[in-house]
């Protein structure tokens, strides 16, 4: 199967795809305009599509075994200044390239859908929201994507901006590619008052700040430096008025990590200090969880089989990067917890100043030269190892 002369002749629609996901960005869990998209495409290609949580799935071809491709979908809450013609409308962009990801899933589908009699096990689609929330995953393993038929082995790629050339492929095989994420949001609770007068108030901005500093102390003196641990609060608001001391504070944050030992004894250490720090100064602090995603660690032989097949495909510019780790967390962890899977990352940049911006910049551009790299990719990687899964099966 030539999946890759195939994916070229549409490479077209599935650039198609990509800009009317990519000016119609939603963000979080509900994506109405999303799943009314993918379900329609899906449909006029024979594919039955059916809800999952809130995302979408189907499946092409039967038995088992079964292998799950996902793709996210869903965008950022933040303006676009890419000055692309087809940018976002709507108050959300797709800075992150998961409009790639769903449009090159769709093609694969289609691709798939061609190939059907020769499949020898069953592909299982999974279109998810909410990644950047890291909602989506757990939200569609709830509602059953594992599950009827139960799947065997699962995928996902991910497309990586910058200057870098089309073709590089990226994996990793050994230990956590990409890190945990535990999402906190801490509430400081003061006594309000005249700014002419603090020593009648209890001032939670100063709580705020001497929380941050605490914070950080606890990277840098009881974290392993053997181990990879960042902590980054990136929300802070309080008050309202120059002369006013406020009655409360908020800081969000963000803790990520490539050890289960290190991010259980540090997130239990962010509500203990932040606790102790706001009791010092005469305040409360409530923290509450946003999020919790374990490291991202992809099965060895899922990976290496993966990247092997990618290896297969008839594109001279092809490149294996293997042993990549990244700082950023994915959701997708919740996935590889449960079922043997991998993630690999395809380059989608350029070797010129349209490179210079990375994920999640308002200005990031990503080249659409990988979508039929991207839609082989799925396609054929599912494809040979269902052919290869089902020799080695019992």
């Amino acid at each position: 199967m030539d999946f890759y002369s195939s994916a070229l002749k549409l490479k077209d629609e599935t650039i198609a795809h990509r800009r009317w996901l990519h000016q119609n960005a939603e963000v979080g869990l509900d994506m109405p305009l999303a799943k009314k998209y993918i379900k329609e495409q899906l449909a006029a290609v024979g594919i039955q599509p059916a809800d999952c949580g809130f995302g979408v799935t189907a499946t092409i071809g039967s038995g088992k075994p079964v292998i799950l491709l996902r793709a996210d979908m869903d965008a950022l809450p933040m303006a676009e200044e890419s000055g692309e013609s087809f940018a976002s409308c709507n108050n959300a962009a797709h800075t992150c390239g998961h409009d790639f990801h769903a449009a090159m899933l769709l093609t694969a589908a289609k691709l798939l859908k061609e190939k059907e009699a020769e499949l020898k096990g069953t592909v299982k689609l999974m279109f998810q929201p909410a990644e950047e929330t890291f909602e989506g995953s757990r939200n569609m393993i709830e509602n059953g994507i594992l599950e009827n038929p139960a799947v065997d082995a699962a995928l996902a790629f991910h497309v990586m901006p910058g200057r870098m050339p089309i073709g590089i492929y990226m994996y990793n095989s050994s230990d956590a590619m990409m890190l945990s994420a535990d999402g906190f949001r801490i509430d400081i609770k003061g006594k309000g008052g005249h700014g002419a007068y603090p020593n009648l108030a209890v001032d939670p901005i100063q709580i705020a700040v001497q929380t941050h500093i605490a914070l950080q102390t606890l990277i840098s003196r009881e974290a392993d430096p053997e181990m990879k641990c960042i902590l980054t609060v990136g929300k802070l608001h309080s008050g309202n008025a120059a002369n006013i001391i406020p009655d409360s504070a908020v800081m969000e944050g963000t803790l990520r990590t490539n050890d289960t030992k290190e991010r259980e004894m540090l997130v239990r250490r962010i509500t203990e200090v932040a606790q102790s720090v706001a009791k010092t100064f005469g305040g409360s602090a409530t923290v509450t969880s946003l999020s919790a995603v374990a490291p991202l660690i992809c099965n060895k032989a899922v990976a290496e089989d993966m990247a092997a097949f990618i290896g297969e495909l008839s594109i001279t510019a092809l490149t294996p990067m293997p042993n990549i780790k990244a700082n950023a967390s994915e959701d997708f962890a919740e996935i590889a917890a449960k079922v043997p899977s991998a993630m690999i990352y395809l380059s989608a940049g350029f070797m010129d100043d349209r490179g210079d911006f990375s994920a999640h910049n308002p200005k990031v551009r990503c080249n659409e030269d990988v979508c039929p790299i991207g839609a082989a990719a799925y396609a054929h990687c599912a494809a040979r190892w269902l052919e290869e899964y089902g020799k080695k099966a019992p």
